[in-house]
């Protein structure tokens, strides 16, 4: 069965349609309007060997608040649709990525449960046309989004451009492991018997 999902959302500030194969090969079409922010979701989608198409509308004549924060929260739902019951999956997953100076670490737990915490500061306020600050308003709302525990904890910083890239395949590393089947595992990974 295909872990698929289609989602769209349309508001005043932006339009959203997001396609999602978690059993894919890294292909993507990425296009939101910020360079740097397409560039952070391709680097997702082929780290993590997952399948993206993403097309924003979204008002970047205010800013990329709107346009970057409502993405994260449609890829979350588009995780948590195509996960589906999650019988059979790790559940949990982590890494920990180097890229040239910066080494972050990521952790998640696809429990059904929001939680998100990052240490992440970065040196600079914007790469590219997209905020800095914009990275952890968007993994929150993925976060939030997907009902996933999500951790990150920057173990050496340093560039912030290296800082967000490693946040963001160390992500798609993360969730790749999480989402990965376990033929040991016959129900879901969990005492409760449901997530």
């Amino acid at each position: 069965m295909a872990r698929t999902a289609e989602v769209i959302r349309n508001t005043k500030e932006t339009q959203i349609r997001l396609e999602l194969n978690l059993d894919g090969t890294g292909k993507a079409q990425v296009h939101t309007g910020i360079g740097f922010f397409d560039h952070m979701l391709e680097g997702f989608a082929r780290h993590g060997l997952f399948d993206l198409t993403v097309d924003v509308r979204g008002d970047l004549q205010v800013d990329c608040h709107h346009t970057v924060e409502d993405t994260g929260i449609v890829l979350g739902e588009a995780i948590r649709q195509a996960v589906g019951d999650k019988k059979g999956i790790r559940r949990y997953g982590e890494r920990v990525l180097p890229m040239d100076e910066v080494l972050v670490l990521c952790a998640l737990d696809l429990c059904g449960r929001p939680y998100f915490c990052s240490d992440a500061a970065f040196p600079t306020e914007r790469i590219g046309a997209m905020d800095t600050e914009m990275v952890r308003e968007f993994f929150y709302a993925v976060s939030y989004s997907a009902a996933m525990n999500l951790h990150f904890c920057m173990l050496r910083g340093g560039n912030s451009h290296h800082m967000a890239e490693a946040m963001f395949k160390a992500f798609a590393k993360a969730l790749d492991e999480a989402v990965g089947f376990d033929a040991r595992i016959t129900d879901v990974s969990s005492t409760k018997g449901t997530l």
